[in-house]
């Protein structure tokens, strides 16, 4: 599909539903998707990596205990100067604190602004990924703690 139009959607689901509504249109979505709006199936196993993979998170009120094996989703912006995002970073170098993932996204409705989303390895209350995330917060504009859990296995489907 060539001349395609790539339009963003806010979930699989949301391109699925906007895809039966409209029959110019199609989404990218699993087989439980296509059977629950109704969608017939042009291609599967489209993807561009074998090692593709998918993360669902609960989100809920409360946190979780530590547990020794954990993960903390934090998202972040800096200002928009050289070296803002090396100083918001070098405290977990220092502390030898893992970020495991970091992304970044524009800032919907502000040029060149940017949040940050990453993953640490540790759990907020671990002194050190705490002292990590105090020190983050005094070099941010923005800093909100997503929450702490334990680190996820991986399920072959």
């Amino acid at each position: 599909m060539p001349r395609a139009a790539l339009i963003e959607a806010d979930s699989t689901s949301a391109a699925a539903m906007r895809a039966s509504e409209d029959a110019t249109s199609a989404a990218v979505g699993s087989r439980l998707a296509a059977e629950t709006y109704g969608l017939k199936i042009l291609a599967e196993s489209i993807e561009d990596s074998l090692s593709n993979e998918t993360r669902f998170l609960v989100i809920g009120k409360g946190g979780n205990a530590p547990t020794g094996r954990d993960k903390t989703s934090i998202l972040f912006s800096v200002s928009d100067v050289p070296g803002s995002l090396h100083r918001a970073l070098r405290p977990f170098a220092r502390r030898r604190v893992n970020l495991m993932k970091i992304e970044s996204r524009p800032v919907r409705g502000r040029l060149w602004e940017y949040r940050f989303f990453a993953d640490v390895g540790g759990h907020c209350e671990d002194r050190k990924v705490a002292r990590c995330l105090e020190e983050l917060g005094s070099c941010t504009t923005f800093l909100k703690i997503a929450g702490s859990y334990p680190q996820g296995r991986c399920v072959e489907t």
